[in-house]
C-alpha cells in the first residue's frame, strides 16, 4: 500500500485516539494506582489479572502462563496481513523508596501541570497502557489490526527477569514473531524519540567481607582487622581513578562499533548539557588519552558501578566501633559480546589472585546476556518512519540503549529481532526515582505513534 494510502487509512484511527483521550487517560491512571512491586510481592497477583481483564476486554485471545515467579500475561489478536508482531512489556515496577521524596503520592497516579505522576508510569505502565489503546483504536474503527500481534506482558522485568528465557523455551509458538516492539522508549530534552536495536548485559554480585566475629570497640583497631578497610581495598582492585576496569580479561569480547554505528554515533550524539542540567553535576570525563565520546562511552563501554555499601555503624551521634562485617551490591553492565558468567568466573579469580580469597562474592538474581539486533531490521525502518509521521522531527536512532532487559533471552535467541523506542517518557522522566512522571501530552502521541506503527509494519 502508497504511504499516501496508508496515511488516508490511519486518519480516522488518530481521529478515534483523540475523542477517546480521556478514557485512555483514566484507564492508566487505574494502572498506575494498582501497585506492583515485584521485589516487595506487592500487588502482583493483582496486577497480572487487571492486565488480563484489559487484554479480554480487547477482544485478545487471553492466558496467564504460571512461571516459578511471577506470571506472564498473554494476549494475541488477529490481522489482516500476514505479518506478526510480538509486544513486550512489563507490568512490575520499582519500590517507590523513599517515600518522603515524593511530591505526590506515588501510587495515587496524580496529574499536575500537564504531568501524570506515578511509580512505573514510564517504566512501563504507561507504554504498556498505550499499545493496547492503539490496538483498540484500529479494532473499533476497522474492527480488526492491520498485522497479527501477540503481547507478551511479564512480571519480573524489575528484578531481572529470571524466569522469562524459560518461559520463552517453553512457549516457542507464543513468542514467534516476524519482530518483537520492545518495551521503553524517552523523547529528548529536543523532543526526539530515540529508537535502538539492543541493549546492555547486566551481572549483578554482592561482595561481602568479615573481620571478626561481633563489632569490637574502637580501641582494639591497632589489632582488630576491619571488614569495611578490608572491603574498600578490594573494591580498589577492581578500577581505577579513570574508571577502568582492571579484572584480567575483562575487555578481551567487547565489539568496537562498526563504520556504521559510528556513523550513528556522529549524527545522534547524546546531550551533554541536557545531562548536567538534569543531574546537577558535570558528566564523568572518559579516560585520559582516549578519544572516544560520551555517547560512545555510554553504550559501548562496560562498567562496574557501586549501587550500594553497608557496614559499621550509620546512625545519628557516634558510635565508635570496629565493623565486623561489610557488604556491597555492584553491577557490571556488559556490551555484546560479553558473557556474563565469563566475567563472573575472572572476577573470582582475579581477586583470589590479589589475596582476596576471603572476599565472598554472591551472584545475584538478575543476570541478563546483552542483546542485540540488526540496525536495518525492518521493524526499525517502520518505527522511524511512524515516529516521523507522529512527532514531526527525525527520531534519533542508535545501536542500543545503554539500559538493560531480556531481549536476548526472549527474542535474539530466536533469531527475532527487537527494537525498542516507542515509549511515553521524556528526558526528566525520572525513571527509578521519585517523581517518576509523563507528559500527558506525550501519552497521546506514543498511542498515535504505535497505531502508525501498526500500519508501516504491516506494510512491510
Amino acid at each position: 500500500m502508497p504511504q499516501s494510502e496508508r496515511m488516508q487509512q490511519l486518519a480516522p484511527v488518530l481521529a478515534w485516539i483523540d475523542s477517546h483521550r480521556d478514557a485512555a487517560l483514566t484507564h492508566l491512571q487505574q494502572f498506575c494506582r494498582q501497585p506492583s512491586v515485584a521485589a516487595q510481592n506487592w500487588g502482583m497477583e493483582e496486577m497480572a489479572k487487571m492486565v488480563e481483564a484489559s487484554l479480554s476486554e480487547l477482544g485478545a485471545a487471553t492466558q496467564i502462563i504460571a512461571t516459578e515467579g511471577y506470571p506472564v500475561v498473554v494476549g494475541q489478536l488477529a490481522g489482516d496481513s500476514a505479518r506478526r508482531l510480538a509486544i513486550y512489556n512489563h507490568y512490575d515496577v520499582q519500590p517507590p523508596e523513599p517515600l518522603d521524596a515524593w511530591s505526590f503520592p506515588p501510587f495515587d497516579a496524580t496529574i499536575h501541570d500537564g504531568y501524570l505522576y506515578a511509580r512505573g508510569v514510564a517504566d512501563n505502565k504507561g507504554n504498556l497502557v498505550a499499545r493496547l489503546w492503539a490496538a483498540r483504536a484500529w479494532r473499533e474503527v476497522y474492527g480488526s489490526l492491520p498485522c497479527h500481534v501477540t503481547f507478551l506482558f511479564e512480571g519480573e522485568e524489575e528484578i531481572g527477569s529470571p524466569h522469562l528465557g524459560s518461559f520463552a523455551a517453553a512457549n516457542r509458538d507464543l513468542i514467534n514473531a516476524d519482530a518483537c516492539l520492545w518495551e521503553t522508549g524517552y523523547r529528548d530534552a529536543e523532543g526526539a524519540l530515540g529508537i535502538y536495536a539492543g541493549v546492555k548485559g547486566i551481572l549483578y554480585i554482592e561482595l561481602r567481607t568479615r573481620g571478626t566475629a561481633y563489632d569490637l570497640h574502637s580501641s582494639n583497631a591497632p589489632l582488630a582487622p576491619n571488614a569495611v578497610w578490608r572491603l574498600i581495598a578490594a573494591l580498589n582492585a577492581l578500577r581505577d581513578a579513570e574508571g577502568n576496569i582492571l579484572i584480567p580479561h575483562f575487555y578481551d569480547d567487547v565489539k568496537a562499533p562498526s563504520e556504521r554505528e559510528r556513523e550513528l554515533l556522529a549524527r545522534f550524539p547524546v546531550n551533554v548539557e541536557a545531562y548536567q542540567k538534569s543531574w546537577e553535576s558535570a558528566i564523568l570525563p572518559g579516560p585520559s588519552g582516549s578519544q572516544t565520546t560520551p555517547t560512545e562511552r555510554l553504550l559501548y563501554a562496560p562498567t562496574c558501578n557501586i549501587c550500594g555499601i553497608w557496614g559499621g555503624y550509620s546512625g545519628s551521634g557516634s558510635k565508635t566501633v570496629i565493623p565486623a562485617i561489610a557488604g556491597v551490591k555492584i553491577d557490571f553492565r556488559l556490551v555484546p559480546d560479553q558473557d556474563p558468567q565469563k566475567i563472573l568466573g575472572h572476577l573470582r579469580r582475579y581477586l583470589t589472585e590479589r589475596g582476596f580469597d576471603d572476599v565472598e562474592v554472591i551472584e545475584l538474581e538478575g543476570t541478563e546476556y546483552p542483546g542485540q539486533s540488526p540496525i536495518d531490521t525492518p521493524l526499525l525502518e517502520a518505527l522511524v518512519r511512524s515516529a516521523r509521521t507522529i512527532y514531526g522531527i527525525e527520531p534519533h536512532v542508535q545501536v542500543r540503549t545503554a539500559g538493560t532487559g531480556p531481549m536476548e533471552a526472549l527474542s535474539q535467541r530466536y533469531g527475532i529481532p527487537a527494537i525498542g523506542g516507542a515509549g511515553v517518557g521524556h528526558s526528566e522522566s525520572r525513571t527509578h526515582a521519585p517523581n517518576e512522571n509523563i507528559r500527558v501530552d506525550d501519552y497521546i502521541l506514543n498511542i498515535k505513534h504505535v497505531a502508525a506503527l501498526l500500519a508501516e509494519f504491516a506494510a512491510m
